[in-house]
């Protein structure tokens, strides 16, 4: 009997080990991931129902900010200009997120293709990267046509993108990832990757099954 009792407490502990430390081989699974190109497999780590929402919601709660910076813009394109951006916002986000594009971006190791420029451009323009006062001004060159006038912001987005991975590249080796549950189901990864500061969040789907459901968007 107290081999059977002594048993089942081996098993017990066994099970709660991998239970708690699941999370951490779900991030170095990923960290190799990436580190070997594999973009099959952090593609496949991705829920995109959950995480494409709050992508969204968090650009356009961003360029709710920003526009507010720039009222005679939001005199000059009022209403239009709101749901344009947002408009502009959804589209990139749907076209970029998705399990082919993470997928070719992991296995390029960041060779950005037309749909990750114009996700770029969405969080540029969302986080006050590009004059809004110029954009307005070309909008209206343009009649009011904003997706060609992002369009051509696209370009400048990826120069200035560039340059800051240059520096990167450069810049002493940054601090390891930092590792935390937020919950029993909640775990995140903070660290920087090509010089930007990223908070990546995982759930639990089973007992020890994670996904990325959350990545918040630098500043």
């Amino acid at each position: 009997m107290k081999k059977l009792t002594s048993l089942l407490l081996l098993v017990i502990v066994i099970m709660v080990a991998i239970f708690a430390a699941s999370p951490y081989y779900r991030a170095y699974q990923l960290k190799t991931a990436f580190e070997d190109k594999n973009g099959a497999l952090i593609a496949a780590a991705i829920d995109y129902e959950t995480l494409k929402p709050s992508v969204k919601s968090q650009l356009k709660d961003k360029f709710a900010v920003t526009i507010k910076q720039y009222p005679a813009v939001v005199e000059l394109g009022g209403a239009p200009l709101m749901e344009a951006a947002n408009g502009f916002i959804d589209n990139a986000v749907d076209d970029a997120i998705t399990a082919q594009n993470v997928e070719k971006l992991i296995t390029t190791q960041g060779q950005a293709n037309n749909a990750t420029k114009e996700l770029a451009a969405a969080w540029a323009i969302a986080s006050n990267q590009i004059n809004l006062k110029t954009l307005i001004r070309d909008m209206i060159i343009e009649r009011g046509d904003i997706d060609a006038v992002v369009k051509k912001q696209v370009n400048l987005v990826m120069n200035n993108q560039a340059q800051r991975i240059e520096t990167a590249k450069t810049a002493p080796e940054a601090d390891k990832p930092k590792l935390n549950y937020c919950g029993i189901n909640c775990f995140t990864i903070s660290g920087v990757v090509k010089g930007y500061p990223v908070t990546i969040e995982m759930a639990r789907q089973g007992f020890t099954t994670w996904k990325i459901v959350d990545v918040t968007l630098p500043e």
